[in-house]
């Protein structure tokens, strides 16, 4: 699986010291990484979800046995390394698009190029799929509801509840 290099210099230190990983400075190290992306909370994003007749165009940036195990109803899964955004030619620039991996770094990273390549309306989930899913939210499997996510790997998944932890698509 692809290691997030920036990500883990600032923030694997702590890990070292035998402290998990914190929010507070993933949160820090994304914003500073990466300053023109904006950020959507998870509240916000459920409320125009279910509010707004314009809802946005959720991109899945994970890779997919990440996706294969759950994501957000709808969500269309684009590489986490691509550049190539023909998946999109047919979108007006101005396309609400939400942008999530599992804790937002690999997101952050997407929504940048994609405010490169013209889209004007592109927002990061703060916090992605593991903050949704420890909130209680629903991801989803094949249309269906379920309570498992991807952990990404040992490290990046002290972030998300244990028993929400699976690393294949396996029947609830």
């Amino acid at each position: 699986m692809r290691k997030l290099p920036l990500l883990l210099v600032l923030v694997l230190p702590q890990v070292s010291c035998g402290q998990s990983p914190s929010w507070s400075m993933l949160k820090k190290t994304i914003r500073a990484t990466y300053p023109d992306v904006r950020h959507v909370s998870t509240d916000s994003l459920a409320a125009w979800q279910v509010s707004s007749a314009s809802a946005p165009l959720l991109l899945d940036v994970r890779a997919e046995d990440e996706f294969a195990v759950s994501h957000l109803q709808n969500a269309r899964r684009i590489d986490p390394d691509t550049r190539d955004f023909a998946m999109l030619q047919n979108l007006p620039p101005d396309t609400p698009i939400v942008t999530y991996c599992s804790v937002g770094y690999r997101s952050a990273a997407m929504a940048a190029r994609l405010a490169e390549a013209g889209f004007i309306n592109v927002v990061n989930l703060e916090g992605s799929i593991f903050a949704w899913a420890n909130e209680g939210r629903p991801v989803y499997r094949a249309g269906h509801a379920v309570q498992q996510v991807h952990p990404y790997d040992a490290v990046w998944g002290q972030l998300l509840k244990k028993e929400l932890h699976a690393y294949t698509a396996s029947p609830e």
